[in-house]
């Protein structure tokens, strides 16, 4: 949805909805126009009416704090997207879904996502199954971090990131299960939170 937007009207969806987060409520036209220096309420109103058009916001012609979030424009802001299971047992490949999961602004950062976790692997690092971990995207990891990992065959686990020479250490966190050895493994993005599930 916000591709679709111009850089502008960006900029006050992103007000608006700051606001409406932080206090409970949306500006005033006259609020907006004063933060970007735009002089004339029309000018305000063009932008609010392609935001309405676009399906992010809702206005009330007869109050002057009547600008509210769509359904659609506050699942946008405020949640990470479900790329699907990873494996904390037995490696099966992490696939790609359409849901999404609302955890609030406080994790949303276009460049993380969320993962539901499938086994019992990492529960001594307190990550259970069914748990969710959030997923901070990048392909570098240092030795002992926890990861999602992905190797040449496609499998995706989390674990802990170990490289030793020639080979890669995928070590769980559970006394009764083995380290995984792999020869080629490729990081997709190191855990950053963990929600309960359940909580």
């Amino acid at each position: 949805m916000s591709s679709q937007l111009t850089d502008r009207q960006q900029n006050v969806y992103d007000m608006i909805r700051g606001l409406i987060v932080k206090r409970g409520y949306g500006p005033t036209v006259r609020e907006i126009g004063e933060h970007f220096g735009i002089k004339s309420p029309n000018g305000v109103m063009c932008h609010l009416r392609a935001l309405e058009r676009k399906g992010l916001i809702t206005r009330s012609p007869n109050k002057s704090r009547a600008i509210e979030l769509t359904h659609a424009a506050d699942r946008n802001g405020h949640s990470l997207p479900m790329a699907g299971m990873v494996a904390a047992g037995p490696t099966t490949l992490a696939f790609e879904q359409n849901d999404r999961v609302d955890f609030s602004e406080m994790l949303f950062r276009e460049d993380r996502f969320i993962l539901q976790v499938s086994g019992d692997s990492m529960i001594n690092a307190h990550i259970a199954d069914g748990d969710y971990v959030v997923i901070q995207k990048q392909e570098n990891a240092e030795p002992g971090q926890m990861v999602v990992a992905q190797t040449d065959e496609g499998e995706a686990t989390l674990k802990f990131w170990f490289p030793e020479g020639d080979r890669v250490r995928l070590q769980p966190a559970n006394d009764l299960m083995a380290p995984i050895y792999v020869r080629n493994a490729r990081v997709l993005g190191i855990a950053v939170g963990v929600v309960r599930a359940g909580i």
